[in-house]
């Protein structure tokens, strides 16, 4: 306990040294966390159990996001977005899950199932970076924040089916039409209980609570929510990320909404930066240095097929829409690690393999933010560059 809690104040110590440092040059907070976990497990040096204690802790940041997320996911508003979320997200996912499930099979002369569940977990892009930078500089309303933000939410609700395949894949004992059945059986009880729940208990227990005029018990029933939630799909064979989303969309239809976003917004800012140090954690410079050629190599690559894919399915659009959601989700994300991980402790996907793609994830998670940090320039300076062209071309035409 003593060893955990000396951990915890480094990390945060050297988190907020950086980020003031950082915080001068413009540089997102989030670049700091990262760099903190990097010094902390390449520098400090910390123990394992220790680190793992850690990022148990930082999972309920994505937990916490996941739930506010919901939040702002009432059911009509999500029919509102059904074209950014079903048509938008579900083209890039579909789209990018293919193509890398190529390029690793064909290419890299992997495993078909590992193929798939590595096409599966780069199709993803950073849901904590994206939304929580579009949410500080107020761009989330805008046609490409709204763009952003549909895919976002279709790849958070993909994750379930991915880790249902991963779990099909690695299952020696049981038959596919078993595990089907598993599955279905529990999604069932899912929606009945959160349903029931949410459409009858849910509003009158909020009240009774607001009731008390206690600040510190409806934070606390908040809470136990979110967990609560998050833990009945767990259980049920689904993830904890998954569970906070319904639970924070049941919310989302109550009279406390707004009351309850204001009250949890300062414990998820705290625990997704404890998240984005356990990412950090995770970099081991030994293994970028060995593979330091094939990771700047397949960086790029599966960046720009990312992007490219999100362009082409927002076909119509303005060039500067486009653009600009290509860079909030060209990237790679978070939710990667957590399905390479799984892969390769089901002995679906070889350790060489998953700690290069991890460590190339986590890269990617340390430009996304300085790409979105300047996506402006970045897009006027490509405009530009495409007008000069075109005028050459006319040229020489």
């Amino acid at each position: 306990m003593e060893q955990v809690i000396l951990m915890i104040l480094a990390t945060g110590f050297v988190a907020v040294i950086l980020g003031v440092i950082l915080k001068r040059f413009d540089v997102p907070p989030i670049v700091g966390y990262i760099l903190s976990g990097i010094i902390l497990i390449n520098v400090i040096g910390t123990h394992g159990e220790n680190s793992h204690t850690l990022e148990q802790i930082a999972d309920f940041g994505i937990v916490f996001l996941m739930f506010t997320i919901g939040l702002e996911m009432k059911l009509e508003n999500l029919m509102q977005m059904r074209k950014q979320v079903f048509i938008y997200g579900g083209l890039q996912v579909g789209l990018s899950t293919l193509l890398f499930t190529f390029l690793t099979y064909y290419i890299f002369g992997l495993d078909i199932k590992a193929s798939v569940v590595i096409g599966a977990a780069l199709s993803l892009s950073s849901t904590a970076i994206v939304l929580k930078i579009l949410n500080d500089t107020n761009n989330i309303s805008n046609y490409y924040g709204q763009n952003s933000l549909g895919v976002l939410i279709f790849q958070d609700l993909s994750v379930v089916p991915i880790l249902i395949v991963l779990t099909i894949f690695s299952s020696k004992d049981s038959s596919i039409g078993a595990l089907f059945l598993d599955i279905l059986y529990s999604g069932i009880l899912l929606l009945i209980v959160t349903l029931i729940f949410g459409r009858y208990l849910l509003d009158p227990i909020l009240k009774l609570v607001n009731k008390a005029d206690t600040h510190e018990l409806f934070i606390m029933i908040v809470l136990i929510i979110a967990i609560g939630s998050s833990f009945l799909a767990y259980y049920l064979g689904f993830t904890y990320s998954m569970g906070a989303f319904i639970g924070g969309m049941l919310i989302a239809e109550t009279h406390y909404k707004h009351q309850v976003e204001a009250d949890l917004i300062p414990f998820r800012e705290l625990l997704l930066g404890l998240f984005f140090v356990s990412v950090g954690l995770q970099l081991d410079f030994k293994i970028i240095a060995e593979n330091i050629l094939i990771i700047f190599l397949i960086l790029p690559i599966f960046m720009i097929i990312k992007g490219l894919i999100v362009i082409s399915i927002l076909y119509g659009q303005r060039t500067h829409n486009k653009l600009k959601s290509c860079l909030l989700l060209c990237g790679l994300g978070e939710f990667g690690l957590v399905i390479l991980d799984l892969g390769q402790s089901k002995g679906l996907i070889l350790t060489d393999t998953s700690q290069i793609l991890s460590a190339t994830i986590i890269i990617s998670l340390l430009i996304t933010p300085l790409l979105i940090n300047k996506i402006n320039l970045i897009t006027n300076l490509f405009l530009i560059f495409l007008i000069l062209l075109s005028l050459l071309l006319l040229y020489y035409l």
